[in-house]
């Protein structure tokens, strides 16, 4: 492996570790309706004698700014699909109506927000732990190819300075994610 190689292979993975943090982020309920607050969350169904997520069973989208709807491809589903929701521990109470189910976002108290803040400070620092693997990793090849004699000591020191640099780049942009994410979900 050469230093080029290198540091792209861990760009890629600091990069990967933001966009998930990211996706991570839609879930985090906000006050506002979001298919994302249930599909990407981890909403575990059992029917049909096996545990499927929503999103294999249903389509979810959002009719009205404070409303989920959920569509189940199976009508026989929907009890299984209710019960799914009220047990996910994220305070939604659905509503079965016709061949769906209505998900109504009800407003967030100040508790509920600061658990959600709390949340979203433990997922970017998961992203973080996720960010300094890479960066280990990265500077553990800098260590081989030094002993492979591909790269000598004076350009070993400029290549664990430019895994510093996209670390400490990646690593602002997670804070920054956070603090907007933070700052939405405050917002009333």
């Amino acid at each position: 492996m050469d230093p080029d190689e290198a540091i792209l292979e861990a760009e890629d993975a600091m990069n990967k570790c933001v966009e998930y943090l990211n996706q991570e982020f839609t879930g985090v309920r906000t006050g506002k309706a979001s298919p994302a607050l249930i599909e990407n969350l981890d909403v575990r169904v059992h029917s049909y004698g096996t545990t499927s997520k929503l999103k294999a069973l249903a389509v979810i989208n959002t009719p009205e700014p404070r409303m989920l709807m959920v569509q189940p491809f199976d009508p026989s589903t929907t009890p299984d699909i209710e019960r799914a929701i009220r047990e996910s521990n994220l305070g939604l109470n659905p509503a079965a109506a016709d061949r769906s189910l209505r998900v109504p976002i009800p407003e967030l108290s100040e508790e509920r927000r600061r658990d959600m803040v709390k949340l979203i400070k433990q997922l970017a620092e998961e992203a973080k732990v996720r960010l300094r693997a890479a960066r280990k990793d990265a500077m553990d090849a800098a260590k081989k190819m030094k002993a492979n004699n591909v790269l000598t000591e004076d350009s070993k020191k400029d290549f664990e300075g430019e895994v510093q640099e996209l670390t400490n780049k990646y690593t602002k942009k997670i804070d920054e994610l956070a603090v907007a994410k933070e700052a939405d979900l405050m917002k009333i």
